[in-house]
Formats: C-alpha cells, structure tokens, sequence
C-alpha cells in the first residue's frame, strides 16, 4: 500500500472555546496546528488542512480543503473533502487528525496501516481502552480509503452526520493506543483544556 496522505481536520465552529480558529491557539509558545503538523507530516506523504472560510489566515504552506457539503456536517464532511482531494492526487488512502489534539501518538499511521492488512477498503479509527466500553474510538482520527468517497457523499448528503454508523456499515476496524500516563487523543476544547494542556507540556 502506498503511504497515505494526511488531512488535519479543523472544519468545525469551536463553539466551547468562544468560536475562531482553536489550532491557531498557542500551547508553549507553538500553535496547536504547528504541533499537530509536527507529529503527523513524518508520518504521511503529503498534507492538507481541512478548514472552511477565509484560507488565507493559515500562513502555513499546507493546501486548505473546504468542505464541499454545507452547514458545517461535522468530520466526515472533511473526510470527504480529503478523499477528494487525495482521489486527484492518485492516492489510496488517507489518514485524518483533528487539529486541537497536540499529543497525539507517533506512531499514528503506521499502527492504522498494520491494523487495516487484509482489508479491500482500509477503514481503521484509532481507539484508547475505556473501562465502561472496552474502547472508546476516535472518530477524527482514522485512516479512510479513497474508493468510497462516492459512497461517503451519498451518506452525507442523505444526511448521515456519526462517524462509527457509517464506518461500521464498511466493517471498519479500530486499533487501540495505550495511555501512558495521560490519553494521546487529549483535545483542546475550553480554555481550561489548554490550561492543562499547558500543564501537561
């Protein structure tokens, strides 16, 4: 399998954290985008940014990708947008983060491609245990293949807004990251989050 492209997700509204642009946050002095680039473009062929509005406020040097189903239909919109955009660079697949998660594990891609072997369509999200139900998955975080996006459209534009309904309709998988002292898919949501963010630097 070729090496997957990476799209960062941050499409939404950030409604908790007063709206604007969280990834533009800084945590440590960095942005909470820089971060997430960071960690993820070691591990991805190529990268984009899923976000809606003016593109010109991200001085980062990454191809914006709006999503292309209005009224903000939350990560799977910028999947889709992903998909499309890696569809026009002859890509297979793609792996998506979201852009407020600045801990995340390293070893992302290469865990979602080992747990994806042996699937026609590979369609992994990424989980961490949860003592209630087992795992708890990521929905931001997965790795998607290119060849459903038509099937992903049709969802959206039927109305389909939960990531695990229609990744369990394509038998999709999960693969679960230990926390090591603290959960990797932390995400800054309030400005308490980036206090302990800041804490946990």
């Amino acid at each position: 399998m070729k090496q997957p492209l990476g799209v960062i997700l941050a499409g939404g509204l950030a409604t908790r954290m007063g709206g604007g642009d969280k990834g533009l946050l800084l945590l440590g002095g960095q942005t909470l985008l820089n971060r997430v680039i960071d960690r993820l473009e070691p591990q991805v062929a190529e990268l984009a940014l899923n976000a809606n509005g003016d593109p010109g406020r991200f001085d980062l040097g990454l191809t914006v990708l709006p999503d292309s189903i209005d009224g903000y239909a939350g990560p799977l919109a910028g999947v889709l947008a992903g998909m499309d955009w890696a569809a026009a660079q002859g890509a297979d697949t793609i792996v998506t983060v979201a852009a407020d998660t600045p801990f995340f594990p390293c070893d992302l891609v290469p865990r979602l491609l080992e747990a994806s072997e042996g699937m026609t369509h590979p369609l992994v999200l990424a989980a961490t245990p949860d003592p209630k139900r087992g795992t708890a998955r990521h929905p931001t975080f997965g790795l998607w293949p290119v060849a459903l996006r038509e099937d992903l459209r049709t969802a959206l534009q039927g109305g389909l807004r939960k990531v695990v309904i229609w990744t369990e309709q394509h038998d999709g998988r999960e693969t679960v990251f230990r926390a090591n002292g603290f959960d990797p898919f932390f995400n800054v949501n309030t400005p308490e989050d980036l206090a302990k963010a800041e804490a946990m630097l």
